[in-house]
């Protein structure tokens, strides 16, 4: 199904096109195009509009969600100092959860026409329009469907008191993600630490998309040493 020498029209909705650049797919994808506006997905309209969301949407949804789990802790016996240091741990267990996908999953090599399709879906239209404000955080549709293998696998490490409480933790590490992964591409940060999140991420879109996997932390990018070299040490070579 791959077409040999296929050439994108950008003026057509685009899902269904980028499966036919086959082995030419992953250099497609990481040539991107810098506008606010992004392009039409779907021909039909309903398709098209669940692939859009603005970025308040999901703390307007999960946030409620983060607070019925923990105090389902609570209510189950658990002190609130209890409930807060399993929230803690949550959102530190997502960080291993948003790098591990993000470098394993998202950046994941395709080159069949199915595959191209899906990792275009997945994470391959952000890397090519990587300023398209309403595909920046992840369509509350799609996550409420992954949250219930998440919810089952948190129930499997934990007890039934604990469980809820991690399992909000988790959540709410996703949420703080999504929030701030849409704050650094459109975002004007002033202090040092999100200047510093923002110019790393960046780095990850514009100049070496194999390295700096982290969005919220660079920490799992220093441990397991996918940190993006510096510019001089680049020269250097």
């Amino acid at each position: 199904m791959v077409a040999q020498g296929f050439v994108v029209d950008l003026n057509k909705p685009l899902v269904f096109q980028v499966g036919h650049l086959g082995e030419a797919y992953d250099e497609w994808v990481h040539q991107p195009i810098v506008s606010r506006e992004g392009p039409r997905f779907f021909a039909n309209d309903v398709m098209e509009a669940l692939t859009r969301t603005v970025w308040w949407v999901i703390p307007t949804i999960w946030i409620p969600v983060v607070c019925y789990f923990a105090a389902m802790s609570a209510r189950l016996g658990l002190v609130i100092p209890e409930v807060v240091s399993l929230l803690f741990l949550g959102v530190f267990l997502w960080t291993l959860v948003e790098y591990t996908l993000h470098r394993f999953l998202f950046h994941i090599k395709t080159t069949s026409y199915w595959g191209n399709t899906a990792h275009y879906l997945l994470h391959g239209c952000h890397h090519k329009h990587p300023m398209d404000g309403l595909r920046l955080v992840f369509p509350p549709a799609a996550t409420a469907i992954l949250l219930v293998p998440f919810w089952n696998f948190v129930k499997l490490l934990s007890t039934p008191t604990t469980a809820p409480a991690l399992f909000a933790g988790g959540l709410l590490g996703y949420v703080m993600y999504d929030c701030t992964h849409y704050y650094l591409h459109h975002g004007q940060p002033s202090n040092e630490v999100p200047k510093h999140l923002k110019k790393y991420h960046m780095n990850h879109h514009f100049r070496i998309q194999d390295k700096g996997y982290g969005i919220t932390s660079s920490l799992w990018d220093r441990v397991f040493g996918t940190l993006p070299p510096s510019k001089e040490a680049q020269k250097s070579r």
